[in-house]
């Protein structure tokens, strides 16, 4: 029966901290191990999402959960990045020459590694592998799934409190499931801060293929078309795309807020550091560094780890001296997120 946990202890703030794989994927019989042919140990392993490392985003949160486990446990690690318009098979294949070579635990970042770890999980039952934002079901399987509406909603209270303007903007990078969660949860947070304020919505790409998450010149356009309808706060869940949205927004003198990193402490971003007002926060590090833990202690995780408001997984950043300066914002989001802790706020996913 599959086991469905809540991890009681994660440290947001983790998140803030290229092997070409090209061999066919082993039969069952090759699975398992935890070192190569010449006896080296051998840990964690991750192959990222779209855009890979360098987003200042997800990918880098991950990246960072990556270099915690490494440091504390001493042993191999590696991080492979993906190739444009690859298909599962491929992403099949590169997870499947990281069990191979003996890295356990191998984590797929990204909801678009369902299928590859399905295959992967059957063909290496002794090594154990995670998926972030998305559920597989197997036994050596952890699910890394986060409540990115509980985030949403605090960087909702914010906007609503931050704007002049009484309008403000969303920019997801790709119009699926996932990217309504932060939607819904941002939207709902400014309207029950300030009913009076406008959300205007727009989604950069309908599929993940055609760039949504790994286009800052997409990103930049659609923050532009928003600060035009005068928003002054635009909130981006886009990935590499959302480095055009800050950009734009800098360029504007409007406020942004990051997402799953906190942006403002990005060095990539630091010429428009001044204008991102807060990030919601993702602890995919977090997650990443827990299920490595967990590995290395003979004890894995599998099943669904859900991390939320409630553990810390995810949050709101306050790094920006400015944030404090906002009349009632910080006392606000203290609410909101006592609120949301014990269940007196219902925060939508859709």
């Amino acid at each position: 029966m599959r086991r469905i946990s809540k991890l009681t202890r994660v440290a947001v703030g983790v998140a803030s901290i290229a092997l070409a794989a090209t061999a066919c994927g082993g039969t069952s019989s090759e699975s398992g191990g935890d070192s190569d042919a010449s006896g080296e140990a051998k840990g964690l392993a991750i192959a990222y999402d779209i855009g890979g490392k360098g987003d200042q985003s997800f990918n880098d949160a991950a990246y960072a959960g990556l270099q915690k486990a490494q440091k504390e446990f001493g042993y191999k690690t590696d991080d492979v990045e993906p190739t444009e318009g690859e298909t599962d098979a491929d992403k099949e294949q590169r997870l499947a020459s990281l069990a191979r070579q003996g890295y356990n635990p191998v984590i797929g970042i990204g909801y678009a590694y369902g299928p590859a770890i399905t295959a992967v999980s059957k063909k290496y039952p002794k090594t154990t592998f995670g998926i972030v934002d998305s559920t597989v079901e197997a036994d050596n399987v952890a699910s890394l799934v986060f409540a990115e509406e509980q985030a949403s909603y605090l960087a909702g209270v914010t906007a609503a409190k931050a704007t002049k303007s009484n309008v403000v903007g969303f920019v997801g990078g790709v119009d699926i499931p996932l990217i309504h969660k932060f939607e819904a949860g941002y939207k709902q947070g400014v309207l029950d801060t300030n009913p009076k304020v406008k959300v205007l919505s727009q989604y950069l790409t309908q599929t993940a293929e055609e760039g949504g998450f790994a286009s800052p010149d997409k990103g930049k356009a659609a923050a532009e078309g928003q600060i035009e309808k005068k928003a002054d706060v635009v909130y981006q869940a886009a990935g590499l795309s959302g480095q055009g949205v800050i950009e734009a927004a800098a360029k504007a003198k409007v406020w942004a807020i990051g997402v799953d990193s906190d942006q403002y402490n990005q060095a990539a971003l630091a010429n428009y550091k001044n204008y991102i007002l807060t990030s919601a926060l993702k602890d995919v590090g977090g997650a990443v560094y827990a299920l490595a833990k967990s590995v290395h202690d003979d004890k894995p995780l599998t099943g669904t780890q859900t991390f939320d408001l409630k553990v810390n997984g995810v949050g709101l950043s306050e790094s920006n001296p400015e944030f404090a300066k906002i009349a009632g914002l910080s006392d606000a989001v203290a609410k909101a997120k006592a609120g949301i802790i014990d269940g007196s706020i219902k925060v939508k996913t859709e």
